[in-house]
């Protein structure tokens, strides 16, 4: 029962297993999720906390519980805990894993209507049983490896069929990378061909844009993915068969993307879906890297800008909805942006709460969640919870900006990018066109907002507008010049004022959705002005130098 440890392997082997029961595992691909041993106690103790719920056992398997939220279950059904008492490497660990995969198997390990056999669930759980094989394992019987064995090549079954079928999107791609990694381990991987790597292959290239970006414009997808390919591209080295060309590249791509969004805290930017960044992942994935590739600037397949000068940082969403099939959670944030000073965050987007906070997650979608124009209290996108759509789309995106233009210059002054986008025009006749210029010693963000005609109809009707700056909460605000000016201190002293061309500057309650802890409330600067023809408003983050205090001597 020996398993020689390595990392990971792609796509390619399931399919070509044909519906040969796997037998007998070779290598352990390696986890790279970080892992923490205390969680290992209190799993033993019988408390489950994933996705914001903690669950007591009580003395039961979790198998057996009413779960305390469909994500719960998901996590549960997932197994990607099974690190934690990988980590702790005590016998009493390596018992406690084998129990519990023990009571899976015998409670819910035949596929049925539950979250555990939804496709990708089915599929970090291969991959899980995959890589913590060692601890599950270790001082088995005969008995229970070939109930193992047994378990795997069931999921084998039902993740083929689905692949065969109609299963789309993500789960499809997390699907090609179990059955890639499960030909990789068990006997007789060198029977690997074609037909097994081209659900891999496909998948990668409909999925991964030339760019680096995933086809959803979520950060968070990259994330997801990368801890599951890099493992899969070693395996492929583990085992001595060359990895398809599709998986080397798609890596490749996808390092420099990762950092496009990276603000200098080591967060990524909070855009279509991100949440909560998990520090210690990012900083494993990106020591993969081998090239320490610098971050894009310009991604203009997944719709992203980046300015960079100094230590300051503006990351802009410049693109089109992502396809229906993958826009559950994208949100309404055109045009939007976020800024940040060396490790300070300034300005932000909401983010996305977690996945047991449903009608946050609905409200963090609208665009008035963004850093961006608003008109009429009106999203720039439409999504199928808003037209009685959900019973069939679930939570796409049913409309949205069509058209969005982009530019990019290099000027004496700065970099500029504008973005303009035509997600107002149905209902209300208007394009708005943003431009946003970061100069070159850092120290100033300019922007100019505007809207105008979207062709030559009639008198547009007038409509409240509100440009909005969400700021992070660990920024304090005061509004100075008689209101038309809001000075913004960082939580490191430096000074910041925020000034526009419009009458007011509101300084209004906004949430942060993205820390670690939770939701929490923070402040928003809001400019407050109506449709027009050629309505144009300017403003600007200047960073101004504290008064040196007076010598009164």
């Amino acid at each position: 029962m020996a398993l020689r440890r390595g990392l990971g392997a792609p796509v390619r082997a399931a399919i070509g297993l044909g519906r040969r029961r796997p037998e007998r595992l070779l290598i352990a691909p390696q986890d790279i999720r970080t892992s923490d041993p205390t969680l290992a106690a209190d799993i033993y103790a019988g408390y489950f906390a994933f996705g914001g719920k903690i669950v007591n056992a009580h003395g039961r398997s979790p198998f057996e519980l009413e779960p305390g939220s469909a994500a719960w279950a998901r996590a549960l059904a997932s197994f990607g805990w099974l690190r934690h008492l990988r980590a702790a490497d005590t016998a009493v660990a390596r018992a406690n894993a084998r129990a519990l995969v023990d009571d899976f198997l015998s409670l819910a390990g035949k596929p049925s209507p539950i979250p555990a056999w939804e496709p990708e669930v089915a599929a970090r759980r291969m991959l899980a049983f995959l890589s913590q094989s060692p601890v599950i394992l270790d001082g088995a019987d005969r008995v229970f490896y070939r109930r193992f064995m047994k378990g795997l090549g069931r999921t084998q079954v039902f993740l083929e069929r689905k692949i065969a079928g109609a299963l789309a999107g993500e789960p499809r791609l997390i699907a090609a990378i179990a059955l890639a990694e499960l030909g990789l381990c068990v006997e007789g991987a060198r029977n690997l061909t074609r037909k097994g790597t081209k659900p891999l292959a496909e998948e990668l290239d409909r999925q991964i844009l030339p760019d680096g970006g995933h086809v959803s414009r979520n950060p968070e997808i990259l994330l997801d993915l990368l801890p599951d390919l890099l493992p899969l591209r070693q395996a492929y080295a583990a085992r001595g068969i060359q990895p398809p060309a599709q998986l080397l590249n798609a890596i490749d791509r996808m390092m420099p993307m990762l950092r496009l969004f990276r603000h200098g805290d080591g967060t990524l930017a909070l855009f279509n879906g991100m949440g909560v960044t998990p520090p210690e992942l990012l900083a494993t994935i990106l020591a993969y890297d081998d090239v320490r590739a610098q971050p894009l600037t310009s991604a203009r397949h997944s719709g992203y800008q980046r300015l960079e000068a100094a230590d300051a940082i503006a990351l802009i969403d410049a693109g089109r909805p992502p396809p229906q099939i993958y826009s559950h959670r994208a949100h309404a944030g055109c045009s939007s942006f976020e800024f940040s000073v060396g490790v300070q965050r300034l300005v932000i987007n909401c983010g996305a709460p977690d996945a047991n906070r449903a009608p946050a997650r609905e409200a963090a979608r609208m665009t008035a969640a963004h850093s961006t124009l608003v008109i009429d209290d009106t999203s720039s996108c439409r999504f199928a919870s808003h037209t009685g759509l959900r019973k069939w789309l679930d939570d796409q995106t049913v409309s949205g900006p069509n058209k969005v233009e982009v530019e990019r210059h290099d000027l004496p002054s700065g970099t500029m990018v504008v973005v303009a986008h035509d997600g107002y025009e149905a209902r209300f006749g208007l394009i708005h066109e943003r431009r946003i210029t970061l100069n070159r010693d850092g120290k100033m963000l300019e922007g100019t907002d505007r809207l105008h005609a979207a062709g030559a109809g009639g008198p547009i009707e007038t409509r409240a507008v509100a440009l909005r700056f969400h700021i992070h909460p660990n920024v304090r605000l005061k509004r100075v010049r008689e209101g038309r000016a809001v000075l913004c201190v960082l939580p490191n002293g430096r000074r910041w004022l925020f000034e526009t061309t419009a009458e007011q500057a509101t300084v209004e309650e906004s949430i942060f959705f993205a820390a670690p802890d939770g939701p929490r409330s923070c402040a928003q600067i809001v400019v407050h002005g109506e449709t027009g023809a050629g309505m144009i408003v300017e403003w600007r983050f200047c960073h101004v130098e504290r008064k040196p205090p007076r010598n009164d001597a």
